[in-house]
């Protein structure tokens, strides 16, 4: 059997290019495994924004850096093929992070896994129940701790982590206000995801709208891009105020570290507080928050995207659609069938 690849060949310099890549054929893993190892297939990748941070040159220390003629990595869903592992038998479906190939060894000391149940399928596993949901779940309600009748703003407000930390926070009774890149999208959130409101930053002055929107200010400002709008909501919190940082998108591509807050007296007169987190950090309460994520699917009370796409050969070209705006949600490749 053929084991493609798909290496990371040079760092990405601004926008991402098709020479940063080198597609490879080799063979399969091939030797006993150690104790806790599992040997799988990979079935389907996420494409998200963070694995950019990840092609970056090593020395920073916060996240990962794949080495130069490495697979690139990103969260996938996989079946064990061979296991070495006590907890896991041969066709077993797990979440992971593994490296875009059709095969490999893992370790589970080493890198998260975790068995999917068999009535989900891998596509839901990674995409209304995955990364991106969790992270919109915990970063709003672990981070932001929304209270009845806060006025909540969510930037990158359509995409699969904004739209459901947005749309968590309606089920807390809060005023929520969504920003999105486009007038078919801030249609979406207020007429299908009934939002109260939503600014299209491409064509409006958002500092101003989010002052006409939010009078007496933002109790919760959920950032996913960073930037100017990030400053345009700092301009505009509430006292006491509480801004959840989630992701810096604006910056992914720059070649400098992304900028902080222009005024930070604005955030020491105003009891301002700004807080990162990382989803990792609620492992241990997945299983919960995929329950309630799945009631409120089922009670019709969450909506999701999902952008589902194919083919091993065009992973670097739909990865680049993360950046370009062209994707419908959160954005899976599927590699492999079940």
């Amino acid at each position: 059997m053929i084991n493609r690849q798909w290496l990371l060949a040079s760092r990405p310099k601004g926008s991402i290019e098709d020479t940063n890549f080198s597609y490879k054929e080799c063979e399969v893993p091939n030797r006993e495994l150690k104790p806790n190892e599992i040997l799988v297939k990979n079935l389907l990748f996420l494409c998200a924004p963070t694995m950019r941070n990840w092609m970056s040159p090593p020395g920073n220390s916060l996240y990962p850096s794949i080495p130069l003629g490495s697979p690139i990595m990103a969260p996938a869903i996989a079946v064990v093929i061979e296991s070495g592992s006590a907890e896991y038998a041969p066709g077993d479906r797990v979440s992971t992070r593994a490296g875009w190939q059709d095969y490999e060894i893992l370790s589970t000391d080493l890198v998260p896994v975790g068995k999917i149940p068999d009535e989900m399928t891998s596509v839901d596993a990674m995409g209304k129940f995955g990364l991106n949901s969790l992270t919109g779940y915990f970063g709003m309600l672990e981070v932001g701790q929304p209270k009845e009748n806060d006025v909540v703003v969510v930037s990158g407000a359509a995409g699969a982590t904004g739209s459901v930390a947005a749309q968590i926070a309606r089920i807390k009774g809060c005023r929520v206000i969504g920003i999105a890149g486009g007038e078919q999208k801030c249609q979406w959130l207020t007429e299908d995801c009934q939002l109260d409101g939503a600014i299209n930053y491409k064509n409006r002055n958002v500092e101003k709208e989010l002052r006409d929107l939010c009078p007496d200010g933002i109790n919760i400002y959920y950032d996913n891009v960073g930037g100017d709008i990030l400053q345009a909501a700092i301009e505009n919190m509430a006292v006491k105020g509480r801004i959840v940082l989630c992701g810096q998108i604006s910056s992914y591509n720059d070649e400098k570290p992304a900028e902080g807050p222009r005024n930070m007296m604005r955030l020491i007169y105003g009891s301002i507080t700004m807080q990162g987190f990382l989803t990792r950090n609620y492992t241990d309460n997945f299983p919960s928050a995929i329950g309630n994520l799945k009631t409120w699917y089922e009670q019709g009370k969450v909506l999701f995207k999902q952008d589902v796409r194919e083919g091993f050969e065009n992973l670097p070209l739909i990865y680049r659609a993360l950046f370009d705006g062209s994707n419908d949600g959160v954005l899976l490749v599927q590699i492999n069938s079940d």
